[in-house]
């Protein structure tokens, strides 16, 4: 069945498009499983991500209230991210897809 306009205005289609893209659900999937990161650590943990394809999901995490960012006041900055309780609202559904995947694999 194909996306049509009309289904953007439905709960799933709203689900949809704050985790459309290729990295928000391993970024989401990561930050729940490692708490609190910093953005370099981040990087890593993801891989083949780039800094600007990383920094700007980060951002679109952050105001769609999924993610928080804490920005230590020092020299050199240290940054954290971290899941909201929104963010971790979706751990379960993270989880029921990993426990999909096992079954289907």
């Amino acid at each position: 069945m194909a996306y049509t306009q009309d289904q953007q205005d439905t709960y799933f289609g709203y689900t949809l498009s704050l985790l459309s893209g290729k990295w928000k659900l391993l970024i989401i999937y990561n930050l729940g499983k490692n708490k609190v990161v910093r953005f370099n650590e981040l990087q890593r943990i993801l891989g083949k991500i780039t800094y600007k394809t990383l920094s700007t999901n980060l951002k679109e995490l952050e105001a769609d209230c999924l993610v928080e960012r804490y920005e230590y006041p020092q020299i050199p900055p240290k940054v954290e991210y971290s899941l909201t309780e929104k963010g971790k609202s979706l751990l379960p559904i993270l989880s029921a897809m990993c426990e999909w995947g096992e079954a289907h694999k």
